[in-house]
């Protein structure tokens, strides 16, 4: 049709792409096989859970759930993804570039947290205060932080800035969203891996702005049909986060 808008994620329908299910199926095994590994690098160790252990064994975890991931990714497209004659590359298929522009990405992911965020929490906290007040919705991050102590601190910095968002948008925005845009409405596809992004990370609390989140990484990566924008943002993010807690840390 002369003049219809067609999204940079859009695939040719004609063509072989993933699906949603092989897409959720990849996360599914390499969400258990990674959380399984996880589960055993802590009970070797000696812990009970990644909250009581240093960053060494939480950046092992990191890993263990990560490469699973990765691995999952790369077979989907080596052997399921598309027929062998119109298979692409693992940063073809899940749009792993970055360009100039996307360094946008940086001052998105800094408003995201200090503004987004502080505005969708201050009715909650004020409606809930209990269960939405600064306090618990930074625990996660205040912990992490309380557990490196001198060079650990190099070590938490590469889980949270750049190693959780490299992964997490490869899986969430370059697999699952690319699969639900081939087949969903933009809009449909966008809300429904942000809900599901929030979800997985299993923090109640901090589920609201997770989820907010999830919407604008989405919006990036799909208005620049790549990662390399969103994968910014969602180091900014957690990187101003990091942050945040640092300081009210040195303020005790």
């Amino acid at each position: 049709m002369p003049g219809a808008q067609v999204s940079p994620t859009r695939v040719d329908p004609d063509q072989d792409g993933i699906s949603i299910g092989q897409a959720l199926a990849v996360w599914v095994i390499t969400w258990l096989v990674g959380s399984v590994v996880g589960a055993t690098i802590v009970s070797v160790a000696g812990y009970h859970a990644t909250e009581d252990a240093p960053v060494w064994v939480t950046m092992a975890v990191a890993a263990g759930l990560w490469a699973p991931m990765l691995v999952g990714m790369w077979l989907l497209i080596d052997r399921f993804g598309r027929p062998r004659s119109t298979r692409r590359s693992f940063a073809d298929e899940y749009g792993l570039r970055f360009k100039p522009i996307d360094l946008s990405g940086v001052p998105i992911g800094v408003l995201s947290q200090l503004v987004a965020v502080q505005v969708l929490y201050w009715p909650l906290e004020r409606a809930w205060p209990d269960t939405f007040s600064r306090t618990r919705v930074e625990r996660n991050a205040r912990d992490l932080y309380d557990q490196a102590h001198g060079g650990w601190l190099v070590g938490l910095v590469a889980i949270v800035v750049i190693g959780a968002p490299f992964v997490e948008e490869l899986m969430y925005r370059g697999l699952l969203q690319r699969a639900a845009v081939r087949r969903l409405n933009d809009t449909v596809a966008i809300i429904a891996v942000a809900a599901f992004f929030a979800l997985i990370h299993l923090r109640w609390v901090e589920l609201p702005g997770l989820f907010v989140f999830g919407l604008i990484l989405g919006v990036c990566a799909l208005r620049t049909g790549r990662l390399g924008m969103s994968i910014v943002a969602h180091m900014a993010f957690n990187a101003t986060g990091l942050l945040l807690v640092a300081r009210q840390v040195t303020r005790r």
